[in-house]
C-alpha cells in the first residue's frame, strides 16, 4: 500500500476527554475531542465519527486505527494499540526533533519520559495516578474558590505573596485551600500555590527519568499558563510546547497506525 492511500487513525481514550486525529498521506486532516464520560466506548466511536466528518472520509476509507490511553480497550474497533509513553515519544520525535525529555499532565495522569535521538524512549516515570499531581486537581480546586477552571492559571500570575499547600492529598489540600481562604488570602496568592503544588510533584516525578534539553510540555495542563510558569520556575528550565500539546498521544497513535498500515 502506497503512502498516498494511507487513512490513518489515532485515539486517545483519557480519563476525562476521547481525542482523535486522522492523518491523510502523513498530513493531520482531521482531529476531534470529546468527553469521555461514562461509556468509553460510545465517546471513542463519536469523536472518531466528528474528525471521519471533519476529513470527508467514511470508516471504510481507513487505512488502520491506533489506540492509546487509559481506557484504550473500549476502542474495540480499533486494530491495534500503543502506550501512551510509546505515543508521547513519537509524536514528540516527530514535532521536535531535538526533544529528549517530554512531560505529559493530562486530567488524571501525569508522566515524564526520556527520549533518545531516534524517538524511542529510554526510561519513564508516572505520577502514579495521584490527583494532586494532574489536573483534576486544580478543577477541584477552583469549586472550593468558586470560579471557573480556566480563570485560574491567568489569576495565578496575578500573585504577590508566596502561600503554600502543604498536604500530599488531595482531599486534604482542598481543607488547606479553605483555611486559606478564611485566612484572607488573596485568591491569586492560593492560585498559584495550587500550580506551586502540583509543579512540585511533577518537577519531581521528571527528576527522577533525569532532565535532558530540550523539555517539552503537553497535555491538556499544558494550555494552563500558570501551571506552565510554576513549572519552569521549579526545573528552573524553559519549557517547549508544540502546536495542540492536548493531542500528542492521538498524533503518536495516529501515526503508529500509519506505519502498521503500510506494512499490512
Amino acid at each position: 500500500m502506497q503512502e498516498a492511500d494511507v487513512n490513518a487513525v489515532g485515539i486517545d481514550c483519557g480519563a476525562k476527554n476521547t481525542r482523535v486525529i486522522i492523518l491523510s498521506d502523513g498530513n493531520i486532516s482531521a482531529k476531534s475531542s470529546l468527553p469521555s464520560g461514562f461509556d468509553q466506548t460510545e465517546a471513542a466511536e463519536k469523536a472518531l465519527g466528528l474528525a471521519l466528518e471533519e476529513a470527508g472520509l467514511h470508516k471504510v476509507d481507513v487505512s488502520h486505527i491506533t489506540a492509546t490511553g487509559a481506557g484504550k480497550e473500549g476502542a474495540a474497533f480499533a486494530q491495534s494499540t500503543v502506550s501512551e509513553v510509546g505515543a508521547d515519544a513519537k509524536a514528540i520525535h516527530r514535532l521536535i526533533p531535538s526533544a529528549r525529555t517530554v512531560i505529559d499532565v493530562g486530567a488524571e495522569e501525569a508522566r515524564a519520559i526520556r527520549i533518545n535521538g531516534e524517538g524511542k524512549f529510554i526510561d519513564f516515570a508516572l505520577n502514579e495516578k495521584c490527583a494532586a499531581g494532574a489536573g483534576t486537581f486544580v478543577e477541584t480546586m477552583a469549586l472550593a474558590l468558586e470560579i471557573d477552571m480556566e480563570e485560574m492559571g491567568p489569576l495565578s500570575l496575578r500573585s504577590e505573596r508566596d502561600v503554600s499547600i502543604k498536604a500530599q492529598c488531595a482531599v486534604f489540600a482542598e481543607s488547606e485551600v479553605i483555611s486559606l481562604i478564611h485566612a484572607n488570602h488573596s485568591m491569586a496568592d492560593i492560585a498559584r500555590a495550587v500550580h506551586e503544588s502540583i509543579a512540585d510533584r511533577v518537577a519531581s516525578m521528571a527528576r527522577k527519568v533525569g532532565l535532558e534539553r530540550e523539555l517539552v510540555l503537553v497535555g491538556g495542563m499544558s494550555r494552563n499558563i500558570g501551571f506552565v510558569e510554576s513549572l519552569q520556575r521549579v526545573l528552573k528550565e524553559d519549557l517547549l510546547i508544540p502546536e495542540n500539546p492536548e493531542f500528542s498521544c492521538a498524533y503518536g497513535a495516529a501515526m503508529m497506525a500509519a506505519e502498521r498500515a503500510k506494512r499490512d
